[in-house]
């Protein structure tokens, strides 16, 4: 029988999947840098030094290379658990199988990635970290590649394919928004007498039992069968990142969207050092900055959703390039700005809502665009693999921020010295623009429904 389409019900069961990935991924996302080299602040720094914080080869510092490693292994393993998931069959579910299998180790690893055996052996520590930052990659990589694959199957029809977008970028942004108050959480804890190690650890398994939560929802509720328009792909996995690359709309695309999240990735480890060195506030108005942006962001995705309609996926992705390029800029020159430090601070947090829920929305509904476009084509269902190249890319972008940002603050993180800090901002400017070149070679592709 043909796929039906879905309910609302049924989108926003697959999106408290989504929430509870997003959270999940957050710490290891946005916060080993904060945890294992904290800013220097006027009391002194926030947490122990559980490892290393010299330089290694000179430039590179042990959490950056770490962190870059377990990201290089998670990209390059979205291919093989992508073709595996398009092959799959199974009569629970080819994308809810390996989603099953990954949601507890991918909840217990976001915290035991900030749970190191020592207090005093940081060569035990760096090991114990080696180990599980890659079993918590490997486990991300199982649950959000076959997941993103819905997108598309359960959107078969394009306006499906914007409604699920907007709900999915919703939970994201909620999950998103729950982990970053990870550092107002620390600062109360801390004021009930806990130690900053003891508030950031109760905080983070708070977290992790949250997220395990949400990410069984449509593990146990989603029918794939019911709801998802599955086909089958017979292509090898070498044969199947060639096919993908190969379209020229998604190389473009993915591109773009490796500078994209270099950038982000910049200013998102880069909150509480831009919050408490570049503006002199206290750690946690990172949280209320994040918390900011992210909820005007929301008063954008219904009109984000008619303005498609109206001038299409394309353009709306470079108003939000060219609106975040403004913002970094700002971040870089706030030292000589003269405008009181509060006024810049809600005015960025502000602008910063708009390119955030076109960037939440847009970027997954154009991949099911493509994916719907290629498998019209070609016959074969690459889903899965359209959003690992995808996950590639953006895992990438991730990557080399994560291993350039720790590198720039050995150059300053501090309020008397803090040229590492500024420069980081620079580099996101930088990043953007030329994500924003990048994203003009894109065409618009023609979506029909198909049911």
């Amino acid at each position: 029988m043909p796929a039906q389409r879905p309910p609302l019900s049924v989108i926003i069961i697959y999106a408290l999947g989504q929430l509870g990935w997003s959270l999940a991924a957050f710490g290891g996302s946005n916060l080993l840098i904060y945890f294992y080299m904290p800013p220097e602040e006027a009391d002194g720094v926030v947490f122990p030094p559980y490892i290393f914080q010299g330089t290694v080869l000179g430039i590179f510092t042990i959490i950056g290379l770490i962190t870059a490693g377990g990201r290089v292994f998670d990209a390059f393993t979205d291919p093989m658990i992508a073709n595996w998931s398009d092959r799959l069959k199974s009569s629970f579910g080819k994308r809810k199988l390996p989603m099953a299998i990954a949601f507890i180790p991918f909840a217990l690893f976001s915290f035991l990635i900030f749970y190191p055996p020592s207090t005093t052996d940081i060569q035990l520590n760096s090991i114990w970290l080696i180990g599980s930052v890659f079993i918590f990659f490997l486990s991300m990589t199982i649950y959000v590649v076959p997941y993103t694959a819905l997108i598309p199957e359960l959107g078969h029809h394009p306006d499906d394919r914007m409604k699920i977008s907007t709900i999915i970028s919703v939970a994201w942004a909620i999950g998103f928004l729950i982990g970053n108050s990870c550092y107002t959480l620390q600062s109360v804890l801390e004021i009930d007498g806990y130690t900053s190690t003891e508030a950031f650890h109760a905080t983070i398994l708070i977290f992790a039992g949250i997220a395990a939560l949400f990410m069984l929802i449509p593990i146990l509720f989603l029918n794939e069968k019911k709801y998802c328009q599955q086909g089958e792909s017979g292509y090898s996995i070498m044969n199947a990142i060639k096919s993908v690359f190969n379209n020229r709309n998604f190389l473009y695309f993915s591109l773009s969207d490796f500078m994209y999240w270099l950038a982000l990735t910049f200013i998102q480890i880069g909150n509480s050092y831009y919050i408490t060195i570049l503006m002199g506030l206290d750690k946690s108005y990172a949280t209320l900055f994040m918390n900011i942006g992210f909820l005007c962001s929301f008063l954008f995705y219904v009109p984000i959703n008619y303005l498609v309609k109206r001038f299409g996926k394309r353009q709306l992705m470079i108003v939000a390039f060219l609106s975040f390029c403004i913002t970094f800029g700002i971040t870089f020159a706030i030292k000589w700005i003269p405008i009181p430090i509060m006024v810049i601070f809600y005015s960025l947090a502000i602008l910063s809502a708009l390119p955030l829920a076109i960037f939440g929305i847009i970027p997954n509904a154009i991949i099911a665009d493509i994916a719907h476009e290629q498998e019209e084509k070609t016959g074969a269902n690459q889903s899965g693999m359209f959003y690992a190249a995808r996950n590639f890319m953006m895992k990438m972008g991730i990557t080399f921020a994560n291993l350039i940002f720790p590198s720039l603050l050995l150059l300053g993180k501090s309020v008397d010295e803090p040229l590492g800090v500024q420069l980081s901002t620079l580099c996101a400017l930088v990043f953007c623009i030329m994500g924003y070149a990048l994203f003009t070679q894109y065409k618009e592709v023609e979506v029909v429904a198909t049911d």
